[in-house]
């Protein structure tokens, strides 16, 4: 029997990847595809005086329990353990799952039943989380083609076919690429700077790579980033900064024209909708609704932090010129001169914190800040199936004992993990196989490893991230919600990062800290005096980084709201987009859109202002709890019960509005980065 067709035997029905192969997903989803149609068939007969919430939205989300079942699965592994036979069915796999989409949007007759129900919704008496899912499902059809005439609809179905392709080629081209590249040094005075930790790992990855005798760097951050930061030699800093920041912009993994296609399906399937552009489509089902809200929201932030950014790097650069005789301050040198200020004006050097961040004593104090939150406890099962040696598995309960859901934590980079730090669920929490099943959420991300006889130290930057995606994670588990299009992290988009960006906040609180943070030889906490330069440390530089963030905002939307027709080249298109907010000079050949998966594989389209919307409310929700103590009771129930565990269920606003008592104050955020 196919283990993604039946009920799990493991505990709490766990996925059996003991069992598993990459073989059985095809056959399962072409299975689970042909289950859905009979249901949908069945579910397309009733007459409409016969008809109710159950008997349409119900059956219609149940019509898919397994193939949303192997889907996450697939997905899951897909991201985090893309083996050769994984990538290898990918391509059909995507193919036969939007076929399958396409039929369902472009039913008419399904779509009849719903539009039925949607229109005499007032016979019925539906509660606010049904009227939510209602008002979805009755869009998503719309959004889908629902009202188009048959010619457009087969256009679509072509549209979102390709653009489905593109999506997987553009992950895959930059997930090689990124593979694809290692720098090797022979001479160790070349690694003059770098802190042991980072060399003793970079000899390591050597080994892997059968050359013992020299020392191995690669794309994977925990790698390349602390070169930046701490390594003297110019010419590799150069080196690998390039390497970088050309990733996917020529050769066997070329994303350019990827990137010019896809921008003109998007901008085509907009118009065959209706909608003037992209951005259009997309922020119809946003908190900001409109491109010239997000515009606006730019500019103010900019606005705010432009200033203060050039006044930082004109700082840089004075350093720069004290340090080695010239002010020629490039991309490739920034990191490197911004830690030596660091040190210099707060006497604090990253590599200081590394010692407290042991990353079994960071997992530990995040479970200990759940408990004392929400009351979660987090239990380590050895007796949960896995799909790689790496991830550890954790039963999670709530404080009177019940069954939350089950927590996978795959920590470390390797070939056949993409890039960068995600939750993703390998079981959403809602009603599925007949009754309510709670999630399986799984954190991903790529942070030093463990070598030789040294555990896996963390940066703070890496302690940031796994509080980051905690977050998600929590959001994903403590769902409260009954239906599975609206549970968990099935938000507006520029909504699902408060439960995540608000964790954050708690690594800086001396509280919080010494929960966690004792030197991993000494187990001493970690000083009061040290506490307080991370803190100064958050707004150091603060500027810059905020010009960051707003200039890749900036990029995606002119992208999308750019004719895709006239868009000649992509190289040229952004060195232009981004030419305001260039603080140095651009160096010959860099790109980051060729690998801006967000934008172009991640479902963040015109959707990158997101981070920094979600920015202003976590701003915002965290002085709240600073009022009366971040671990308050009062504060932390409210924020359970009105945010993470409502998910999609109401208007996210509306949610905010309940557990804060008023709308977003904007200058939070500024006020928090030291802008104001």
């Amino acid at each position: 029997m196919n283990p993604l067709l039946e009920v799990s035997d493991k505990p709490f029905e766990a996925i059996d990847f003991d069992r598993l192969k990459a073989q059985d997903f095809l056959p399962a989803l072409e299975f689970a595809i042909a289950e859905a149609k009979e249901r949908l068939e069945a579910l397309k007969k009733q007459q409409n005086d016969d008809l109710d919430f159950d008997k349409v939205i119900l059956k219609q989300e149940s019509a898919t329990d397994k193939l949303d079942q192997v889907v996450e699965v697939f997905y899951a592994l897909y991201s985090a353990h893309c083996t050769e036979e994984i990538s290898s069915i990918a391509e059909e796999f995507n193919q036969k799952l939007t076929q399958f989409s396409s039929d369902v949007s472009l039913d008419a007759e399904l779509f009849e039943k719903i539009k039925y129900l949607y229109e005499n919704q007032s016979k019925f008496q539906l509660d606010q989380e049904q009227k939510t899912v209602l008002e979805k499902s009755y869009k998503d059809f719309v959004r889908n083609g629902a009202l188009l005439n048959e010619k457009d609809q087969n256009t679509l179905r072509e549209i979102d076919q390709n653009l489905s392709q593109l999506n997987l080629k553009f992950s895959e081209n930059v997930r090689k690429a990124t593979n694809s590249y290692v720098m090797f040094v022979e001479n160790e005075q070349d690694l003059s700077g770098l802190p042991d930790g980072v060399k003793q790992a970079a000899k390591e990855k050597a080994k892997e790579k059968d050359e013992p005798n020299k020392w191995a760097f690669t794309l994977d951050f925990p790698s390349y980033y602390p070169f930046l930061q701490y390594a003297d030699n110019r010419e590799l800093r150069k080196k690998i900064w390039m390497a970088a920041s050309t990733r996917a912009t020529s050769g066997e993994f070329d994303n350019r024209d990827v990137i010019l296609q896809t921008l003109k399906l998007r901008q085509k399937r907009a118009e065959l909708l209706g909608y003037k552009d992209h951005p259009s489509f997309i922020l119809e089902n946003r908190m900001a609704k409109s491109s010239d809200k997000v515009l606006s929201f730019i500019d103010n932030i900019v606005e705010k932090a432009l200033p203060k950014a050039k006044a930082d790097m004109a700082s840089l650069k004075e350093f720069k010129k004290e340090l080695s005789g010239d002010d020629d301050l490039r991309k490739y040198d920034q990191a490197y001169y911004t830690e030596k200020l660091k040190k210099k004006v707060l006497d604090f050097d990253d590599e200081e914190l590394r010692p407290y961040f042991k990353l079994e004593n960071v997992l530990d104090g995040i479970f200990k800040v759940a408990n004392k939150l929400y009351g979660l406890n987090f239990k380590e099962r050895k007796d949960i199936p896995k799909y790689h040696q790496d991830v550890v598995t954790y039963e999670v309960t709530e404080a009177d004992g019940n069954y939350l859901g089950l927590f996978y934590g795959d920590y470390f980079p390797r070939a056949e993990k993409r890039p960068g730090a995600w939750m993703t669920t390998l079981r959403v929490g809602g009603f599925q196989f007949g009754e309510i099943k709670r999630p399986f959420v799984c954190n991903v991300c790529n942070f030093t490893k463990p070598s030789g006889e040294k555990p896996s130290l963390l940066s703070l930057n890496e302690v940031l991230t796994l509080f980051h995606e905690f977050g998600h994670g929590l959001h994903g588990l403590m769902t409260k919600a009954k239906y599975r299009s609206v549970a968990g992290a099935n938000v507006f988009w520029d909504f699902v990062e408060l439960p995540s960006q608000i964790m954050e906040n708690w690594v800086l609180e001396k509280e919080c800290l010494d929960l966690f943070a004792k030197h991993y030889e000494t187990k001493e906490k970690m000083p009061q005096e040290l506490i307080q330069k991370v803190k100064k440390a958050q707004q150091f530089m603060q500027g810059v980084a905020t010009i960051r963030q707003m200039s890749f905002a900036k990029l995606d939307m002119d992208w999308h709201l750019a004719q895709a027709e006239d868009i000649a080249d992509v190289m040229s298109f952004e060195e232009k987009s981004m030419q305001k907010f260039e603080l140095l000079p651009r160096e010959d050949g860099q790109n980051m859109s060729c690998s801006f998966g967000h934008i172009f594989a991640g479902g963040y389209s015109s959707g990158y202002y997101s981070y920094k919307w979600a920015e202003v409310l976590d701003a915002d929700a965290f002085a709240f709890f600073k009022e009366k103590g971040i671990f308050d009771s009062d504060i932390a129930a409210s924020f359970k019960e009105n945010i993470l565990e409502k998910g999609g269920s109401e208007d996210p606003m509306e949610l905010y509005k309940r557990f804060r008592g008023q709308g977003p104050d904007e200058e939070a955020l500024l006020r928090r980065g030291g802008l104001l």
